[in-house]
């Protein structure tokens, strides 16, 4: 056997140590099938995030949301996108239908600059994520608030009912 010079041996080494690895394609195609499956069934839906809180009234309605400005009305607490704003014992409490902490933290909202004309529309919108149960005093005094602080759209959550 002839010598071999280093670089031919590293080669040999290269060779020896390599082994060729099998894939099997059959279980990530199963995978991909399974995910595209699961993005083409949910594509054209959207829903709001709800808390267990809140317990939203049923509808018929048939216009899917819009992402906008989030105002939550739980049985103890009033949220803007998440953020605890006036409790609901004080707002109903309140004479007049000007929920001031709650205008407050919508005027700081509406004051925000919008970076799309697109969207400038959007901007006006507010959606009410509130429980069934509480009073349409509350209510009516939250949408007061809404409206003064400028947003001209106002929009209810609630959980759709299939008819069968």
């Amino acid at each position: 056997m002839a010598t071999m010079t280093p670089l031919q041996k590293r080669a040999e080494r290269r060779g020896r140590n390599q082994t060729m690895v099998d894939m099997n394609l059959v279980s990530l195609i199963d995978v991909f099938t399974i995910l595209i499956f699961f993005l083409m069934s949910n594509v054209g839906v959207e829903t709001l995030a709800t808390t267990r809180a809140v317990k939203l009234p049923e509808s018929l309605a048939q216009k899917a949301p819009k992402e906008t400005l989030l105002v939550v009305v739980t049985g103890s607490e009033i949220l803007v996108n998440t953020k605890v704003v006036a409790s609901v014992v004080d707002a109903i409490a309140v004479d007049g239908d000007l929920i001031q902490p709650l205008k407050a933290e919508l005027d700081l909202q509406v004051g925000r600059e919008v970076v799309l004309k697109a969207n400038e529309a959007d901007s006006k919108r507010v959606t009410i994520m509130g429980d069934k149960d509480i009073p349409y005093k509350l209510l009516r005094k939250v949408m007061a608030t809404a409206a003064r602080s400028g947003y001209t759209d106002v929009s209810f959550a609630v959980r759709q009912r299939f008819e069968p």
